[in-house]
């Protein structure tokens, strides 16, 4: 039976479907099942993320839960948490993006209402190991050097450009895009303000 079926002219389609059907099911189980402890890892990692660029005891709201999306041009908009104490906004967190040696690079900056950068750390890059890889909190303090930092009194570019930030030997780029994309995200904080506190009438 088996032998006269496999000669048949339907054969090759119905087992190539049959196997394309049990992959397509394996792969939804593994997504259903994996996507669950995915979006977990992925919360987690943003609640670590957000407390790094906060003083502790900054802000007494969930920030995770206070997430918003504000139109700051013609771009996409903008994804801020906003920071508040005792239901006051005292600060925000969002991501800006910086294009470097090897290729993109994002960073999440913290700022105060009254402009002050709180904090700053390198999400994501791909730039060279042991010369751009600096801009990472685990390799060097280098990122740290941007609190406290205000849009008025810093030069934003490295030392090499006459400004206030080391560059690193070798790697140039990488730093430079770095307080390009901070001093940028001070801006663009600075122009919509009322609207990335949640202040906005």
């Amino acid at each position: 039976m088996f032998e006269q079926w496999k000669d048949h002219p339907l054969y090759q389609p119905v087992l190539l479907g049959a196997v394309a059907l049990l992959a397509s099911a394996s792969l939804a189980w593994a997504n259903s099942a994996t996507s669950a402890a995915i979006r977990k890892a992925e919360e987690r990692d943003l609640r670590d993320s957000l407390s790094q660029v906060l003083p502790q005891g900054f802000a007494d709201n969930d920030l995770a839960a206070e997430s918003a999306e504000v139109a700051v041009g013609a771009g996409a908009p903008l994804t801020v948490y906003r920071a508040r104490r005792d239901g006051e906004p005292q600060g925000a967190v969002f991501k800006v993006f910086g294009k470097g040696y090897g290729g993109e690079i994002v960073v999440l900056m913290a700022v105060d209402k009254a402009g002050t950068l709180l904090g700053a750390r390198v999400l994501r890059h791909t730039e060279t190991p042991g010369l751009g890889d600096k801009i990472e909190a685990a390799k060097s303090d280098w990122i740290d050097g941007f609190a406290g930092r205000k849009l008025d009194g810093t030069m934003w570019a490295v030392k090499k450009d006459g400004g206030d930030f080391d560059q690193f030997a070798g790697a140039t780029i990488t730093p430079r895009a770095v307080v390009k994309a901070v001093k940028e995200g001070l801006e663009t904080f600075a122009r919509h303000r009322a609207e990335i506190l949640g202040e906005s009438s």
